[in-house]
């Protein structure tokens, strides 16, 4: 009697049935994404006037608007602790602005249930500009012409490279909920 290999039976979808995302992925991908793009303006040349957008903040957003039950309310407060470490910022400034931006976040969707990648984007674009002027005052920066023009462009590029992060993270997520084979 011919002993059949039953992978061989299977058509092209059979190999994903039964199968779960891995524990690791799902709950590690996110949160390392945001804890890298922390560290990522470190290794950046250094200027007067500051370029590089707030990354971090905009890859919890972008997680928060692309996958809106990934996050608790709450999850404000330890990136943004980890934030604050490596930012320069003043000790408390990223904790207090990322958990409120993920309050306000929360009290827009129960507002406004439906979505586009318009509001999205329009929205980010918000939260983005409000935290880069109020990190700016909080780290004791006066609000006037000249500071306005110098977090221009910073608004600017953020405004701009939020489409870039919102497709890193869609493809982050697709690796998220990557199935993997169970090893028995």
């Amino acid at each position: 009697m011919e002993r059949v290999n039953p992978q061989s039976r299977r058509d092209a979808y059979g190999s994903r049935i039964n199968r779960a995302p891995s524990p690791v992925l799902v709950f590690a991908v996110p949160i390392v994404s945001i804890l890298l793009c922390t560290l990522l303006p470190l290794f950046f040349i250094t200027s007067a006037v500051p370029y590089v957008p707030p990354l971090a903040f905009m890859m919890l957003m972008a997680w928060r608007i692309i996958r809106p039950g990934i996050f608790p309310v709450w999850i404000g407060f330890p990136l943004g602790l980890f934030d604050d470490l490596f930012s320069g910022q003043p000790f408390g400034s990223a904790m207090l602005l990322w958990s409120l931006a993920m309050i306000a976040i929360d009290i827009i969707e129960a507002r406004f249930p439906w979505r586009s990648f318009v509001q999205d984007w329009l929205t980010v674009a918000g939260f983005t500009t409000l935290y880069i002027v109020a990190a700016a005052i909080v780290s004791g920066g006066e609000l006037g012409a000249p500071m306005v023009i110098a977090l221009l462009p910073q608004i600017v590029l953020a405004i701009v490279l939020f489409p870039v992060i919102a497709r890193l993270v869609a493809r982050l997520d697709r690796l998220r909920l990557t199935r993997f084979r169970e090893v028995r």
